[in-house]
C-alpha cells in the first residue's frame, strides 16, 4: 500500500473535517462572497501522509473522467448534493452523494463529479439549492496528490487516457 491509512480512515478524516467546516473551524478560509461559476478549494490539512481539502461545487462545472494516480481518497458531502459518474469496466455507473454521504477511491478509482442540482419541484418540501448557495465537500487523500490522469470513454466503451497533470491540488 502507498500509505498506511485505509479508506476507513480517509472517511473518517473527512466526516471530522466536515464538522469542523460546519462548527465555525475554517471560517477564516472561506470566501467573502461565494463564486456561482468558478470552482473554489482550500487545504485544510497538509503533511507527509495526508491532504484534506474543502471543495466548492458550481452549476455546469465537471471535473473530467480523473483518478488521483496513486493516491486514495475519500470525501464527504458537507451542503448540497454531488453527482459521481464512475467508470466500471464497460460504462459509466451514476450515483448521488447528499450531505452526509461519503465514498472512498480506492487506487485506479475513474470518476468525473459534478454538482447535483435537484428538479425544482420537490414534493418533500426541502427547497433545492440555488446558483448562489455553496455546495461543498471535504475530500482527504493519502498520500497527498502529486498527479491525476484524465481519461475519454471511446466509442468501443473503453477508457482512453488524454492526459496525466502532475498536480498538488484536487480537480
Amino acid at each position: 500500500m502507498p500509505t498506511r491509512l485505509r479508506p476507513a480512515d480517509l472517511m473518517r478524516i473527512t466526516d471530522q473535517g466536515v464538522a469542523d467546516v460546519l462548527d465555525g473551524v475554517y471560517d477564516h478560509l472561506l470566501p467573502p462572497r461565494w463564486d456561482p461559476v468558478e470552482r473554489w478549494a482550500t487545504r485544510l490539512v497538509n503533511d507527509d501522509e495526508l491532504d484534506v481539502w474543502l471543495i466548492s461545487w458550481t452549476p455546469d462545472r465537471s471535473t473530467e473522467l480523473h483518478d488521483h494516480a496513486g493516491s486514495l481518497g475519500a470525501l464527504t458531502v458537507v451542503t448540497g448534493s454531488l453527482r459521481e459518474y464512475r467508470w466500471t469496466g464497460g460504462d459509466l455507473s451514476l450515483r448521488v452523494l447528499r450531505a452526509g454521504d461519503q465514498a472512498s477511491f480506492p487506487l485506479g478509482w475513474v470518476h468525473d463529479v459534478q454538482r447535483h442540482d435537484p428538479p425544482a419541484a420537490r414534493s418533500d418540501g426541502i427547497e433545492p439549492p440555488t446558483a448562489t448557495s455553496p455546495t461543498l465537500s471535504v475530500h482527504a487523500y493519502s498520500p497527498p496528490l502529486t498527479a491525476m490522469s484524465f481519461y475519454a470513454v471511446t466509442d468501443h466503451h473503453t477508457l482512453r487516457r488524454t492526459r496525466t497533470e502532475l498536480t498538488d491540488r484536487p480537480e
